[in-house]
C-alpha cells in the first residue's frame, strides 16, 4: 500500500477553504502532516490569511491570536494591511477595543506598513465599543503621522451623530471642507440619520434638498430611508409617502426597508387597513415582501391584540418561501404574555422547533417571566429547568422575583426545588441566599433542608 502523498502548501490552502469548522481547520492547519512530524511545514501568506479569518469570524480570538505571533516570525513574506484590517474588525465585533489598538500598534513589527486604511478600521472599532471619546483622542494622536481621507471624517462624524453631538459633527464636516475633502452622499446620509435621530426633521429635509442642489449629491434610497423612518417616527405619514412618490420621480429604488418603514407608520398611526395597498404596490414593482417587513406586520397586529391576524402573517411568510426567524416567534410570545394568554404563549413556543425555528434565550426568558407573571408557578419552573439545560441564563432579577414569590406563597417544595436546580448551575447569588435563609429560620425548618442550607452556603 503508497504511503498518503505529503500535503503542500498549495493543498492546505484549498482544503482550508473547503473547511467550514473552524476547529478542524485550526486542527488541520497546525498538523497539515501529522504522519512527517520531524519536518518544518512552509506555510504561505495565503494559509495564514484563510486560518485567521475563519478563527475570526468564529470569535475564536485567543487561537488566532497565536497563529499571529506564529505569523510574526515567519521571514518569507509579509503581511498585507488588509489582513490586520480584519483582525482590527474583529476585535470590533467582540467589542475588545484595547485588543484593536495593539494589533494597530504591532503592526511594524510584521514589517508591515500602516495607511490610513488600519487607522480607519480601527476608528470604526471605538465606534462599535461606543468609546466615542477616545475616538477622538485616537484622530487627534494620528492625524500627525497619517493624512486623514473622507472615508475617516466620515467615520468621525457618524460617531459624533451617533453619541449625539451635531454640533460637533457639524465642526467636523466643516474641517473636512477646508482640507478640500469633499463630501459624498455617505457623508450626507450620515448627517441626515443624525438630525432624524434628534427629531430635527424640517433640518433634515432642507439638508437632503441642499446636498443636491448646492454639492451636486443625489440622495440615495438610505438617505431617503432616514427620513421615511423620522416622518414615520413622528407620525408625519403624509411627509413619509410624500417623500416615497420624490423616489419614483428621480428614479431611486424603493427596496423591502423603505416599504417595511412605511407599513410599521401605518400601523403605528392606526392605519392598517391601507397595509395591503402596500403590499401590492410592492407586488407590481417587484419588490418582494422580506422577514423584516413581515415581522413589521406581525408587531403591528400583535400591538392590536389581533393574534389571529399575527398568527396567519407566519402561514403567509410560509407559503411565500420566507421563512419566520425567532423575533418573528419572540414578538407574538411577549404580547401574549403581556395580555395573560400564558397557555397560548407555552403552546407557541413548544411549537417552533416543529416550525423549524429553535427558541433562543430571549423566548426562554420572555415565557418565563409572562409565567412567573401569571403566577403559573410549577409551569415556571418547568420552563427554567429546561432553560438551564440549554445552558441558558435567565435574569436575575426574574430569578429573584420568582423566589421572592414563592417565599410569599410558602411553596416549600417548589421553593427548594428551584434553588436546586440554581445551585446546579451555579447561577444564585447573594440576594437569593439571604431570602432562602431568611424564609428557614422564619419557619424555623432549618433541619429538614440543612442539605440545601450547606449547598448555599459553600457556593
Amino acid at each position: 500500500m503508497n504511503p498518503l502523498k505529503p500535503i503542500n502548501s498549495f493543498r492546505l490552502t484549498s482544503l482550508l477553504r473547503l473547511q467550514k469548522d473552524p476547529k478542524l481547520a485550526l486542527h488541520l492547519f497546525q498538523n497539515p502532516n501529522p504522519q512527517i512530524p520531524q519536518k518544518r511545514f512552509r506555510y504561505s501568506l495565503l494559509a495564514y490569511d484563510l486560518i485567521i479569518t475563519k478563527l475570526g469570524r468564529a470569535k475564536m480570538l485567543d487561537e488566532m491570536e497565536k497563529i499571529l505571533i506564529q505569523l510574526k516570525g515567519e521571514t518569507s513574506f509579509v503581511p498585507k494591511e488588509a489582513l490586520f484590517c480584519n483582525i482590527i474588525t474583529y476585535y470590533g465585533r467582540a467589542r475588545l477595543p484595547n485588543n484593536a489598538l495593539q494589533t494597530f500598534d504591532k503592526m511594524p513589527s510584521f514589517r508591515c506598513q500602516r495607511t490610513i486604511k488600519s487607522f480607519n478600521s480601527l476608528l470604526n472599532v471605538f465606534i462599535m465599543c461606543k468609546e466615542f471619546g477616545r475616538m477622538r483622542e485616537l484622530f487627534a494622536d494620528i492625524e500627525r503621522n497619517l493624512k486623514p481621507d473622507a472615508c475617516t471624517y466620515n467615520i468621525l462624524i457618524r460617531g459624533l451623530c451617533a453619541d449625539r453631538r451635531l454640533d460637533d459633527a457639524w465642526k467636523v464636516f466643516d474641517e473636512m471642507r477646508k482640507r478640500d475633502l469633499f463630501p459624498n452622499v455617505v457623508t450626507f446620509g450620515i448627517l441626515i440619520y443624525g438630525l432624524c435621530l434628534d427629531l430635527k426633521l424640517k433640518e433634515a429635509l432642507d439638508l437632503k434638498n441642499h446636498m443636491a442642489r448646492v454639492h451636486g449629491v443625489c440622495p440615495n434610497t438610505h438617505v431617503y430611508a432616514s427620513l421615511l423612518k423620522g416622518f414615520c417616527g413622528a407620525g408625519e405619514l403624509s411627509s413619509a409617502f410624500g417623500l416615497k412618490e420624490e423616489m419614483v420621480r428621480n428614479g431611486v429604488e424603493l427596496d423591502s426597508a423603505i416599504y417595511s418603514t412605511l407599513i410599521s407608520g401605518l400601523f403605528k398611526s392606526g392605519r392598517k387597513e391601507e397595509v395591503p395597498g402596500i403590499l401590492e404596490e410592492m407586488n407590481l414593482s417587484g419588490c418582494k415582501p422580506d422577514t423584516v417587513t413581515y415581522n413589521v406586520m406581525i408587531n403591528g397586529f400583535c400591538k392590536d391584540k389581533d393574534f389571529k391576524a399575527a398568527h396567519k402573517i407566519l402561514v403567509e411568510m410560509t407559503e411565500k418561501g420566507c421563512k419566520p426567524d425567532v423575533i418573528s416567534y419572540n414578538m407574538i410570545l411577549g404580547e401574549l404574555c403581556k395580555d395573560g394568554n400564558w397557555s397560548e404563549a407555552k403552546d407557541l413556543f413548544e411549537d417552533m422547533p416543529r416550525r423549524g425555528c429553535a427558541p433562543d434565550i430571549v423566548s426562554y426568558r420572555i415565557l418565563f417571566d409572562g409565567l412567573c407573571d401569571g403566577m403559573q408557578f410549577n409551569e415556571a419552573a418547568f420552563i427554567l429547568d429546561e432553560m438551564i439545560f440549554k445552558g441558558f441564563t435567565p435574569r436575575s432579577s426574574s430569578i429573584c422575583k420568582f423566589v421572592n414569590s414563592l417565599c410569599q406563597e410558602g411553596n416549600e417544595g417548589l421553593l427548594w426545588s428551584v434553588l436546586n436546580s440554581l445551585i446546579k448551575a451555579n447561577v444564585i447569588d447573594t440576594d437569593l441566599w439571604n431570602m432562602a435563609i431568611a424564609m428557614v429560620f422564619k419557619d424555623n425548618k432549618l433541619s429538614s433542608h440543612s442539605k440545601v442550607i450547606d449547598t448555599l452556603m459553600t457556593s
